[in-house]
């Protein structure tokens, strides 16, 4: 996703072992706003894509191929406007021909006013990104519902995210659109839903129907949602609380690169919070906070009482880490 726009969730967890903090930062679904490609909408072309040479092409990365195969497809149909999109593609993102931002949009221009789906949705976020094109956010929007109307999960999606960039944001609206991207399979919707069911915004306030998204999103590797996910099973909120599940959604997050989600897991190995007590790790993953910028004095503290021996044992287990 090039720009996907996500919610940290931070929370805190015990310093030592005895029993757990239950005050959490967490920054309000409003956040989420910021027009991008979600992870649901990438290498998509829409439903009016059919498999043939261009697709195929591009989808392995035969860019060169592709070119030549959509224009043949426009020379043989002057209205093929998936084949358009295609070309657009291509020239967004500088795949077998030089990169052109300008031209991209005139390709998207041409395949959405020719009804394609997935021009329309590439177009309206040129629009509102001010790519190729100079930034109109009420012609990107109606782009954007265009292929809303045809099930787009990316336009579903950002149009949720629009809802929620006023100074009066429209929560109940963002809701719709976020519950409808999610139930036709998007990630993204379902965990930016799992946040206003969580926060009562544009809907009831709902602890459980949140948790259900949450762990929708998280199953498809939504690493935000995994973060919020164990910080809700640490602390029983919504679900029943159990430190075990949520280490191992702590530890999901963290191999996915998640900083916050990297101090939290070492600061349960260290204290045997859900997991046994197992330094090497837990100072390994606070090594990779660390430079990930998440300071914690505690477990600064645990990594000086190792021995020389017992550092050497973290640094390779850094390094195997870095190396995955």
């Amino acid at each position: 996703m090039r720009a996907r726009a996500a919610v940290i969730l931070a929370a805190a967890l015990a310093a030592c072992g005895a029993r757990a903090q239950t005050m959490l930062t967490r920054q309000p679904p409003s956040s989420l706003t910021g027009v991008s490609m979600p992870a649901s909408a990438k290498n998509y072309l829409g439903p009016d894509v059919k498999p043939d040479a261009a697709f195929g092409a591009l989808q392995r990365g035969y860019f060169v191929t592709a070119f030549r195969e959509a224009m043949k497809r426009i020379e043989a149909d002057p209205n093929d406007g998936p084949a358009m999109t295609i070309l657009g593609e291509l020239y967004r993102d500088g795949l077998g021909v030089r990169t052109d931002p300008e031209e991209a949009a005139r390709w998207y221009r041409l395949a959405a006013e020719r009804g394609d789906t997935q021009g329309a949705y590439a177009l309206g976020l040129a629009f509102l990104q001010g790519r190729g094109l100079a930034i109109d956010r009420v012609a990107g929007r109606d782009w954007l519902l265009k292929a809303a109307a045809n099930n787009h999960l990316g336009a579903l999606y950002n149009l949720g995210l629009i809802a929620m960039e006023s100074d009066h944001p429209d929560y109940k609206a963002a809701a719709g659109y976020f519950g409808k991207a999610a139930d036709l399979g998007s990630p993204d919707a379902a965990y930016a839903l799992a946040l206003l069911y969580k926060e009562g915004k544009g809907v009831e306030q709902n602890l459980p129907r949140s948790i259900e998204w949450l762990r929708k999103a998280a199953a498809e590797h939504i690493v935000a949602a995994q973060l919020e996910l164990a910080i809700a099973t640490f602390n029983g909120e919504g679900v029943d609380r159990n430190e075990s599940l949520a280490a191992s959604y702590f530890r999901r997050a963290a191999a996915a690169s998640n900083p916050i989600a990297a101090n939290r897991l070492a600061r349960m190995l260290a204290a045997g919070r859900g997991v046994p007590r197992d330094m090497i790790e837990a100072m390994k993953w606070h090594v990779l906070a660390r430079a990930a910028g998440i300071e914690d004095e505690w477990l600064d503290g645990q990594l000086a009482t190792l021995t020389a021996r017992e550092r050497l044992e973290v640094d390779e287990a850094v390094k195997k880490q870095v190396a995955r």
